[in-house]
């Protein structure tokens, strides 16, 4: 898979939301994605719906890819914190079934500016826990935001930086953010502007220079978080 990197057990692949993808993921999402997956596409607008598919796919064939198995082999099986979990959700935490039971790979899934992050584990312990955020500068880009989102240390460090880096260290911060709600499953049902993530154990920006060969711009944040058992 194009953009694939690894380091350590932990694989990631970042990818364009593109007009090729776009062209196709429509009509190959009919013969793979699971039911509840279809059903929630259909009922989407035009573009947030090629942008979903687009997405599953590729989730799916990653996911194939690290597992060694075909794309067709997996049946999607998320889990809720409100809904539950099992073959007819296609929302929250993503996960897939293999012969039946589940297989044996964590994942995280985010997507801004036209990309989307792909980040997984495979062989992970019972009990250990994902979370992978990818954001744009422009989504931090609104008046209050400090305010909403950051701790009182984090603005500190916000106003302590040259004015040229400052809108960057929001996307950082607040990517940090999300990849620990994911990972943690609380969202943004957890007040964000109480949680800190200067320094957190368990949580690391992700170096999105190897990416730049694949046409990924600058403006973009990533960050992954990991909890042991």
């Amino acid at each position: 898979m194009p953009g694939l990197a690894f380091d350590g057990g932990l694989a990631v692949a970042l990818q364009p939301v593109g007009s090729r993808a776009a062209e196709g993921s429509e009509a190959a999402a009919s013969g793979v994605l699971s039911p509840a997956e279809q059903e929630r596409a259909r009922a989407m607008a035009p573009q947030a719906r090629v942008a979903f598919v687009s997405r599953r796919l590729a989730q799916r064939t990653f996911a194939a890819a690290l597992l060694d198995v075909p794309p067709s082999a997996l049946q999607a099986c998320y889990s809720c914190p409100n809904c539950g979990a099992g073959v007819e959700v296609a929302h929250g935490r993503p996960g897939y079934l293999l012969d039946g039971v589940p297989a044996p790979l964590l994942l995280s899934v985010s997507q801004a500016g036209g990309w989307f992050l792909l980040a997984a584990l495979l062989d992970a312990p019972v009990g250990m826990a994902l979370g992978a955020d990818l954001e744009h500068v422009d989504g931090t880009l609104f008046p209050g935001f400090d305010g909403v989102a950051l701790t009182e240390a984090e603005r500190r460090r916000v106003q302590g930086l040259p004015l040229e880096v400052r809108d960057l260290e929001r996307t950082r911060l607040w990517a940090r953010k999300e990849a620990w709600l994911k990972m943690t499953g609380s969202g943004l049902r957890s007040r964000p502007e109480d949680l800190d993530v200067l320094e957190r154990p368990g949580l690391a920006d992700l170096d999105l220079g190897q990416w730049r060969s694949v046409g990924l711009p600058t403006g973009f944040a990533a960050a992954i978080a990991v909890t042991g058992p």
